[in-house]
């Protein structure tokens, strides 16, 4: 119930057609890019609950950076600011970053990892990008070195397809390469 009230109004939007039911509230430990050990919390779907489970125990013995964990509330459900904090998030009640449809983050079915060092970017015309958070523009260009990237062949990848998940980095028409879903 604590949980849900920080939620409401926020990313539990009024009109959310998912019931509050088919919500889980995750807790896990998670390494940040310093080492340091931080307890992180997530809401997702009853579907992938288990599955993220395993993930981020995982990652966590892996010790596989995560910035920052925290419901996306902390953000009054805004994407861009918990994007940009660098935050790890799951469910949003929210349209798609480039449209009018539900993302899979309404359903609580799509993962954020590490999104300011992984931006959603998709070609607007030969000279232009659109990335998402603004402040990840950097990141966009994916031959550099940078900490918390996310590459095809990394531990994160690893454990988010061995449980059926599609990463957005080998999307085809954009690349969002801090996003995970099923």
């Amino acid at each position: 119930d604590g949980v849900f009230r920080r939620m409401k109004g926020k990313s539990y939007k009024t009109g959310c057609t998912v019931p509050r039911s088919q919500l889980r509230y995750i807790r896990t430990l998670h390494y940040d890019g310093e080492g340091c050990i931080r307890l992180g919390e997530m809401v997702c779907n009853v579907r992938i609950s288990r599955a993220l489970v395993d993930i981020f125990r995982a990652l966590y013995q892996a010790r596989y950076p995560i910035e920052r964990m925290l419901l996306i509330d902390e953000y009054d459900a805004d994407d861009e600011a918990s994007m940009r904090a660098n935050n790890s998030s799951c469910f949003n009640y929210r349209v798609k970053t480039t449209g009018t449809s539900l993302s899979k983050h309404a359903q609580g079915m799509a993962v954020d990892i590490n999104p300011l060092y992984n931006p959603y970017v998709r070609r607007i015309s030969s000279d232009s990008l659109y990335v998402a958070p603004a402040a990840g523009r950097a990141y966009a260009v994916r031959r550099a070195a940078f900490p918390y990237k996310i590459v095809r062949t990394d531990r994160c990848c690893e454990e988010f397809a061995k449980r059926g998940f599609r990463w957005g980095g080998a999307w085809k028409n954009s690349k969002d390469y801090q996003h995970f879903e099923k």
